[in-house]
């Protein structure tokens, strides 16, 4: 499947919410966002394009799209910087300065073609070369029933850390916390 991996313009915002909502409607998406399909749906145009405006600047946040020849996104990474002493985005603030994957999406008929790990490659590529805050660690959280992302960020460096979370949205369930260490 011919592609390019490349980070969100600001002109993308139309295709970022496009490729959220279908993310949003995967039948998997139980295990992977928080958000539902009819939360985002309902979000205005401006929250769009500030939220893609965000990940273009590339300073707090980046985003990253395989796109395929015609121009169609075929999957998408979000990479959010957290600093130490500040808020987190899921779990307890950083003690070193970290990102966080978040957003990992890549279309059924795009799955098992190596685009998701070109994706992830592209996250620790980005999260390694900012030059502040120097990034310490990259993490991610994934559904205890995810076996299949779980397998993808352990192939890609990324261990459990033995921090876990319950999951907000399925009470009795976990979020384990999954961590690569600068080298």
């Amino acid at each position: 499947m011919e592609h390019i991996i490349r980070a969100v313009r600001d002109e993308d915002w139309p295709k970022a919410k496009e490729i959220r909502l279908a993310a949003l409607r995967d039948p998997l998406a139980h295990l992977a966002f928080i958000e539902t399909a009819e939360q985002a749906a309902a979000r205005p145009d401006e929250f769009w394009q500030d939220r893609v405006a965000g990940a273009a600047a590339g300073v707090l946040a980046r985003q990253f799209v395989a796109e395929a020849a015609d121009g169609r996104w075929l999957g998408t990474i979000s990479v959010l910087v957290e600093r130490p002493g500040e808020a987190a985005v899921f779990g307890q603030a950083p003690k070193v300065a970290q990102t966080h994957l978040v957003g990992v999406f890549v279309r059924p008929e795009a799955r098992g073609t190596g685009i998701a790990e070109e994706l992830v490659r592209a996250a620790l590529a980005w999260s390694w070369a900012l030059p502040e805050p120097r990034v310490e660690r990259v993490r991610l959280y994934v559904h205890q029933d995810n076996s299949r992302a779980e397998a993808l960020y352990r192939k890609a460096g990324f261990e459990r850390t033995g921090v876990f979370e319950a999951d907000p949205a399925q009470p009795g369930l976990l979020d384990f916390e999954l961590a690569v260490p600068r080298h």
